[in-house]
Formats: structure tokens, sequence, C-alpha cells
């Protein structure tokens, strides 16, 4: 692999390679207008897979010349690339496995933009409309297979994670994979690859073949958080209530590992919907895990937990410390009582409709100043409000520390302000302050400025 910029013509994968005429036109035009930015910094991202560096902006100015264009040639769609990282091609080749994940990117984007966006029949301000979308999504991508029975087990951690954390993702991911499980996670680094590293090998020692890795992120992150060579499936969400949202109604059973803000997100997102008692009765494995050494960490989260959301908030998970057996053990009985459940209820395998989803967990967050000093942090509401409210902070972080939009805003209106509760904002305090010691804000090496203030 050379580390020079490459320019290349390349055919698109998969799906993109049966077109009809209109559908070349208007992904050609599409990604000509205002979606031309977003197609090339994702694709941008996409083509660094592999390479650990969560710094979006730093990417955009190293490659600031890098160019993708969307080409309507005879043969259907052709991709002109100017100034790609050289990572991405062996002799001058693109590797097949980025080619494939490039072709999800445009796939994802266009889709969204030309098929839902501007669709007059599907409806973007209600729940069901949301849930429809998130379907559509997955299924054009190819991700729902109503032909196999439950067994994909969604992994959330941090990208940023000590050795013998990653090593540790890798054995559970090795002891799921033995149990002839599939694999889900955010796509990039870390606890998103050491799992399908490690099943990658149980998959092969078992002989299954057509393994699936599937990645789920959305154009804010990508940047921060490249796929990972192992990805074998990408797809894009259009943002990040969305992509949660297809977690849950893609997996069977959730693993986390530790993590940063953006994992601290996800459990509140999780934990706020079984919150409702609409999904008191559905079984959803959930398990937190690390290696000994990570027993603190769980144990921070556990009481935070505890604090805000209470005690019915903790009975929604078990803390299995440095056990890889017995956290794919539950893994597999979990998934087996979770297509009991689907056979009973006559839901589909592939896809969980009758999980309820609430309101405050699809609508988009846009983590403006304004909004996130506004957020209602007190336990004078039911607790899947306040999940829902906290939820929003820790993704007005991660959108501080990764997105280049909110980065800038940051740094011209200084950091978001988050008030509330004071032993809410006490707890979050300490909680926050602890990643940073922890370096779980950024990749080791790097020096982390906080985007947010606390106010207690």
């Amino acid at each position: 692999m050379s580390a020079e910029p490459i320019s290349a013509r390349i055919y698109p994968a998969g799906i993109l390679t049966t077109l009809s005429r209109l559908e070349v036109e208007r992904l050609h035009d599409a990604s000509k207008g205002e979606l031309g930015e977003l197609l090339r910094r994702c694709s941008l991202a996409v083509l660094n897979s592999g390479n650990e560096d969560d710094d979006a902006e730093a990417l955009l100015q190293r490659f600031c010349d890098f160019e993708i264009e969307v080409q309507q040639v005879t043969r259907g769609l052709r991709l002109e690339i100017s100034n790609a990282p050289g990572t991405a091609f062996v002799d001058g080749v693109m590797v097949q496995g980025i080619r494939e994940l490039l072709s999800a990117v445009i796939r994802d984007l266009v889709y969204f933009d030309t098929e839902i966006r501007r669709n007059e029949l599907i409806d973007l301000e209600s729940q069901e409309g949301i849930t429809n979308t998130v379907f559509e999504i997955l299924r054009n991508a190819r991700a729902l297979d109503p032909t196999r029975e439950p067994d994909m087990v969604v992994f959330w951690g941090g990208h940023s994670i000590k050795r013998f954390e990653y090593d540790y993702t890798k054995k559970v991911g090795y002891e799921t994979g033995l149990r002839k499980l599939n694999i889900c996670t955010g796509c990039g680094p870390g606890a998103m690859k050491g799992p399908m590293k490690g099943a990658t090998i149980a998959h092969a020692k078992q002989r299954v073949t057509g393994g699936r890795y599937i990645g789920i992120s959305e154009p804010g992150i990508i940047a921060a958080e490249s796929p990972n060579p192992i990805v074998n499936q990408l797809v894009i969400m259009p943002d990040i209530e969305k992509r949660l949202e297809a977690f849950v109604r893609l997996g069977h059973g959730f693993v986390v590992f530790p993590g940063g803000v953006g994992t601290a997100e996800e459990i509140l997102y999780l934990l706020g919907v079984l919150l409702n008692p609409a999904n008191d009765e559905m079984p959803f494995p959930l398990v937190f895990t690390g290696p000994e050494e990570s027993a603190e960490y769980f144990e921070q989260i556990d009481a935070f937990i505890g604090l805000t959301l209470g005690e019915e908030a903790r009975s929604k998970y078990q803390i299995i410390i440095a056990d890889p057996e017995r956290v794919a053990q539950e893994m597999a009985a979990g998934v087996a009582r979770v297509k009991a459940y689907r056979v009973k209820h006559k839901d589909a395998y592939y896809y969980n409709w009758l999980l309820q989803v609430q309101p405050e967990f699809q609508f988009p967050f846009d983590p403006n100043h304004e909004n996130m000093a506004a957020l209602h942090l007190h336990r004078d509401q039911p607790s899947h409000l306040l999940a829902a409210h906290l939820r929003q902070a820790f993704s007005g972080i991660v959108a501080g520390n990764v997105k280049p939009e909110t980065i800038k805003a940051v740094r011209e209106h200084g950091p978001f302000e988050i008030n509330g509760e004071k032993e809410i904002m006490q707890a979050l305090d300490g909680l926050l302050t602890s990643f940073i010691e922890q370096a779980r804000m950024k990749l080791p090496g790097t020096t982390y400025s906080p985007c947010y203030r606390v106010i207690s």
C-alpha cells in the first residue's frame, strides 16, 4: 500500500452495478447538488478505512484536494476519484472491501436524499414514518435477511480504548462467533473492530459461511470513526437517532464494552427505550462487560444510572466482568428467548417491529448552544424522559468532539453550558472527568479540550 494520494476511475459494487438509466441519472444529478460535499466527506472517511485517526477536521485538511465525481457512462455509473488516500489501494487497484464500502456510501446517501427525504408519501414527523424510514434504508442496503433465524449481536463501546480492553473485545467476539452468532457494531476501530476480528476466527473454525459484520454509521460520525476493514455490510443512516433505532430494530442481543460519551449516549438511549412500559415483557438481552482492569468503569456507569434513572433501569442489564465465555453464553440464551418471543407474537426475525420507541428518541436533536443549555436534566419527570434528555446532552458532547460544524461552533461561541439538578450535575461532571482522565474522549496521544461546561 502506498501512502501517497492516488487518482483512479472506479466502477461501483453491489446494488449499484444493476441500475436503470433513470436511476443512474438521478444518482449523478444528486451527487452534483447539495449532497456533493456530504458525499465527498463520507467517501473520504471510507477511503481512510483502517487508519485509526478520529480527527475529522484534520482528515479533511490533509486531503483538502480530494474529489469524487459520480459520472454517467454507458455501463451505468463510474466514480472519478482524485487525490484519495493511497492506503485504499494495492498496486494502484482499490482494495475490494473499500470499493464495496464506498459504493454503500453512495447508495445510502443518495437513496435517502432522492427516495425518502423528497418523497411526499413518507412522513418523517411521525413515529411510524421514522420507523418505516429506518426499515426502508436497511432493506435497500440488504441488511435485512428474512431467511435467517435471530443471530445478530450488537456490540457498543469506545473507539478510544486501551490495548487490554481491545484484546478483551476480541475474546468476547471469538466466543460469540463460536456460537455462530453474527456481529453488528458502529463500524469504527476499538470496541467496534475487536468483536468482528475475534468472530472472523471463530466463524472460520466453525466453517460458518456468509458471516455478517454489519457496521452502522451516520454522516456526522463516520469521518471520526472510519469503517474498520472487517465490515462487510456498511449502512449510513441519515442522523444519529435513526442510527440508534436501526441498532435496536436489527439486533437480537446487545453487549456494551467500556467507552466514552458516545457509549454513554447509546446506553441512555437503550435504557430509555426499555423503560417504556410497553416494552416490559419483551426479552432484550443486554450485558455490560470488560476485563478486570475495567471493573471500576462499569461501577461508575452503574452508579450514574442508579442515581439518575433508578433501580428499574438497573434491572434492564447485567454486568459481567472478565468472563468472555459467559457473555457469549448469555447472548446465545438471550437470542433464543428473542426467537421464541417473536414466534409467539408473530413478529419478524429480521426487524423488531413490536419494540416501542418514543418520539423523544426518534426526532433529531440539534446540538447547538441554545438547545444544550435548555435541556431539562431534573428527576421531576418520568425516567424515560430524563434518559432522553441525558442522551441528548451526551450526543451534543459527541458532536462537539468529532463533528466539524459543531467543533467550529464551539470554537466561535465557547463551550456548551449544561445545566440541571445539582446532584445530577455533580455526578455528570464526575463521570465526564473520569472519561477525560482515562483518555476515552480521544485516541491516545492527543490532548482533549472539553467542548462543554457543567453548571451545578
